[in-house]
């Protein structure tokens, strides 16, 4: 009886002392995520503040972007961007507009009929008045990492300037820099989104994942042709 409590014990404490170290090595990696990106982030686009600072500009126009890079955000219809995708779009519609960049390069998930965020996308930004041809879609942007990989490889983008909110830009300027790309971020926090506290859980947790993701460096999920972001964005479309 006594082997059997202390085995117990002795488990309990070996079970205590492996999630401490786990937890400890989870806040590292997360800490370390967000201090080494976080001068990387130009600014931040709110409501009251539609417009970028001359010192913004300058620093944007210094890393002279090949495109502005849109990450999806879900829709809430097959017409209808959700809020916070709705807020990317149109902080990267007015970046586009002040010349930040040439092309915008939008990338989300279109992995089934029922949930086409490209369709969405396209059809928001083309509204807006942006051209075709300066419009590049990524139908294969499954995640953060897929996005930044296809950037690279299918999009052959070296610069990019990147717009998604304040909480997952940390994320994505760290996968984007690990890969070769040199990006900045403009985040597009507009408002308080609903169910905020739940993202800002799974974030810590998508940046411990691609912390060691991008050690290993894997291929995106689908490849594909080349389709240079110099050139003309229409046949990415895919309409």
């Amino acid at each position: 009886m006594r082997r059997v409590k202390k085995f117990f014990t002795g488990l309990i404490i070996l079970i205590v002392v492996a999630a401490v170290i786990i937890g400890f090595t989870m806040v590292t990696i997360n800490s370390h995520v967000q201090s080494k990106e976080k001068d990387n982030i130009v600014c931040s686009v709110t409501a009251a503040k539609d417009s970028l600072l001359s010192s913004e500009v300058k620093k944007l126009d210094k890393l002279d972007p090949d495109c502005i890079l849109v990450l999806g955000a879900g829709i809430k219809d097959s017409q209808t961007p959700s809020a916070m995708l709705k807020d990317r779009l149109d902080t990267a519609i007015m970046l586009y507009k002040a010349g930040i960049a040439p092309k915008l390069l939008l990338s989300g998930d279109n992995g089934t009929v029922s949930h086409n965020e490209i369709h969405v996308m396209l059809k928001y930004v083309k509204a807006a008045g942006v051209p075709d041809k300066d419009i590049f879609c990524d139908h294969a942007g499954f995640s953060t990492y897929d996005s930044m990989y296809r950037a690279k490889s299918i999009f052959k983008v070296r610069k990019a300037v990147i717009v998604t909110q304040s909480y997952h830009m940390y994320r994505a300027l760290y996968i984007a820099e690990k890969l070769g790309l040199k990006t900045l971020g403009v985040a597009s926090d507009q408002k308080k989104y609903k169910g905020q506290a739940k993202r800002e859980l799974r974030e810590v947790l998508a940046r411990n994942k691609d912390f060691f993701k991008v050690m290993v460096k894997p291929e995106s999920t689908v490849g594909g042709s080349t389709i240079p972001i110099s050139g003309d964005g229409t046949e990415s479309h895919g309409e």
